[in-house]
């Protein structure tokens, strides 16, 4: 059983061992929450919890404001969605709250 030892790789970020496939699935996708603490994943819908300024328009989105199928970044901070007004709307995740 000595070949065992070598199949898991230890990934630094969860501090945990994985087999070597799902260490590459991990690295991936960066864990993405909304301002609860709560998981995003692509095609959720979000609720704003603040009025938020659209930069570049002279739109405010209000706080309540349903936005949905949103998809997630490379950075986990941030999401990309579209509203009806907006198009490639680019949101902070400390503004979000998942529905």
């Amino acid at each position: 059983m000595a070949g065992d030892d070598e199949s898991y790789v230890y990934d630094e970020a969860t501090g945990e061992w994985l087999p070597p496939g799902a260490a590459s699935v991990a690295a991936a996708r960066p864990d993405v929450r909304d301002a609860s603490g709560n998981p995003l994943a692509d095609g959720d819908s979000v609720t704003l919890i603040k009025d938020l300024k659209v930069k570049g328009t002279g739109t405010t989105l209000k706080q309540g404001t349903v936005i949905r199928s949103i998809r997630l970044t490379d950075d986990p901070a941030e999401i990309d969605c579209r509203h009806d007004t907006i198009k490639g709307l680019v949101l902070r995740t400390e503004f979000v709250r998942k529905r």
